[in-house]
């Protein structure tokens, strides 16, 4: 026998040639989209991060400051006291060059300069509305970022007192400097007015003492942009040429401040992993497709007729064609597979047959089982009642019991007949306005014996104004007993049935509600097909007939079930204009 294992392989790899090339163009896609957005995110996490050291290093100063402001708030310090705290904090605390205390007026009370402060208290009047203030960054005379931080001291004085620190920003410098992406990636930091305050590249350090970040500068422009988006993360285009090289950048807000940090680095250096590993799969999914296209076209051509061939069958008999059979040549696994294939045709032509049997069993056995249920209590009473008839003819008392007896259980009779009937065909129905209240009181009312008898509390809540809806009179008073007697037999004595009535926007909503033994879920979707009841005996045609007559008058009904704590149907029908003609006349 010739194998075909080595050809099945071979026939899987030229069915791939076009899944191959889509993956191929989404591989390379993903890969470019993925690990651009990779570098993107690296490059916005480490913006992040650096900007949250910033913000934190500021905020670590400013509790400093919101210390000493704590420290000096007592009003029991001397002015020389005030001094020599503040002396202190500064010798413990480098990064601040000068403390000084001011008054409301700006005039200094005490500060930790050797001779007259060199700060000032800033005179505008937003700023003092502040209880924490950070000023704009400056170069010093030693050519290092500085800032002042202002803070309002805290206590009980006449007027408000601020204290003002001077901070050299050497450390966040050396922050700066630290951040290296690759070979000529770096960071830099431009302050809230758009003046460089620190830059990794060495190259570009004296732009940060000569403000040299001119106004048409690329970083400048990336930098409005950012802000102008008014977001924590960049959205707006990354990249931009930087004196003819193209740049990658990223930027984050400083908590606390109007200061921005960017991550630029060259794309060249950014994406090189990216493509050269988009060349390395190029060049792969190029020699695969290549080979995949060769040897497959040699090896497959006559695997695939067969396999078309056994396709074509199997359609048929999905189509009903159990008659279709498979020919193949051969002496293959694929010979062996159509053979099963005949073999599995046949034995469903049989199986087919003795469903068709089973069916036609258990459906004519359901049927007179329940005819035998539904018939046979008025049949023996008509039975009865005659037997009775042959002895007591002449009494003219029990002939009219007799007529009663005879009537009452040939409507039993005929109601079974037409259910038997009413599933082949719809069921003739006269649509004209009626008052829903009216029809399910009559309804209940015929029925409140049956739940009396049963033990049972029987209550309806019927809305308060008329719900007028276009229905039938016999059909809708059909469908409100049937289901109010099933509530009354699933409900054990002691329990509660509910009718009730409702309005909602245009809709007029019936709702029949019991305490009974519930229907289980698995049962639930189906008890409104034909011949299904969760009762012992009967048909189980009422709540089939019953859906019937409510979808043909334009309403729907559904069930709700819990076991053992009872059964809800609800019936909803479109509330009409018209009226009944007794009602419009009145």
């Amino acid at each position: 026998m010739n194998r075909i294992t080595s050809r099945f392989v071979l026939l899987i790899a030229t069915a791939a040639v076009l899944p191959l090339v889509i993956y191929g163009a989404i591989s390379v896609r993903s890969l470019r989209s993925g690990t651009s957005q990779s570098v993107r995110d690296g490059n916005q996490r480490m913006a992040e991060r650096v900007a949250n050291q910033i913000g934190q290093y500021l905020r670590d100063n400013i509790r400093v400051l919101q210390s000493v402001s704590a420290e000096i708030s007592g009003t029991s310090l001397e002015g020389w006291q005030q001094e020599r705290i503040l002396k202190d904090y500064v010798l413990s605390f480098p990064e601040f060059r000068e403390v000084t205390l001011f008054d409301a007026a700006g005039q200094p009370l005490a500060t930790s300069a050797i001779g007259a402060p060199r700060v000032r208290l800033p005179v505008d009047a937003a700023v003092k509305e502040r209880s924490t203030y950070i000023a704009p960054v400056r170069v010093d005379d030693d050519l290092l970022p500085t800032t002042t931080i202002v803070v309002r001291v805290p206590g009980s004085h006449p007027q408000a007192q601020w204290l003002v620190g001077e901070i050299a920003l050497e450390q966040l410098w050396r922050m700066v400097d630290s951040i290296h992406l690759n070979a000529r990636g770096f960071a830099f930091i431009v302050s809230e007015d758009g003046r460089l305050i620190a830059h990794g590249n060495p190259d570009k350090k004296r732009q940060v003492a000569s403000e040299e970040l001119a106004r048409n500068s690329p970083q400048l422009r990336f930098v409005e942009d950012f802000r102008a988006a008014r977001t924590g993360r960049a959205s707006v285009k990354d990249e931009y040429a930087d004196e003819g090289i193209a740049m990658l950048a990223t930027a984050a807000s400083v908590p606390e401040t109007g200061w921005t940090v960017v991550i630029e680095e060259p794309t060249s250096e950014a994406y090189a992993v990216t493509r050269r590993l988009e060349r390395q799969l190029l060049i792969a999914i190029a020699l695969a497709l290549l080979v995949t296209i060769f040897v497959g076209y040699a090896w497959s051509r006559g695997f695939i007729r067969r396999i078309f061939a056994l396709k074509r069958v199997t359609r048929s008999i999905a189509d009903g064609q159990l008659d279709t059979r498979v020919e193949l040549s051969g002496r293959d696994e694929i010979r062996e597979l159509g053979e099963a294939f005949n073999s599995m045709a046949d034995r469903l032509v049989e199986l087919q047959e003795d469903v068709r049997k089973q069916e036609r069993q258990a459906m004519f056995g359901k049927i007179a089982a329940g005819l035998v249920h539904d018939l046979s209590h008025p049949i023996q009473n008509i039975g009865n009642s005659c037997k009775l008839m042959l002895r007591m003819s002449d009494d003219p008392e029990y002939r009219e019991t007799f007529r009663t007896t005879v009537d009452r259980e040939m409507v039993i009779v005929k109601r079974v007949l037409e259910d038997l009937r009413n599933i082949a065909r719809p069921i003739p129905l006269e649509r004209f306005p009626l008052d829903l209240n009216k029809s399910v009181a009559e309804a209940a009312d015929a029925l409140r014996t049956h739940a009396d008898t049963a033990g049972l509390t029987f209550r309806m809540e019927l809305a308060p104004q008329p719900l007028f809806v276009e229905g039938d009179l016999f059909g809708l008073s059909r469908v409100h007993r049937n289901l109010i007697i099933n509530a009354i037999q699933a409900t054990a004595p002691g329990g509660l049935v509910v009718i009730a009535t409702e309005a909602s926007e245009r809709v007029a909503r019936v709702r029949i509600y019991d305490t009974g033994c519930g229907i289980p879920a698995d049962r639930l979707h189906a008890i409104f097909e034909d011949f299904v009841t969760t009762k012992r005996r009967g048909l189980g045609l009422g709540l089939a007939i019953s859906r019937k007559i409510v979808e043909q008058l334009g309403g729907t009904i559904s069930v709700t079930s819990e076991v053992g704590r009872g059964t809800t149907f609800t019936m909803e029908f479109p509330v009409t204009s018209a009226r009944p003609v007794v009602v419009a006349a009145g």
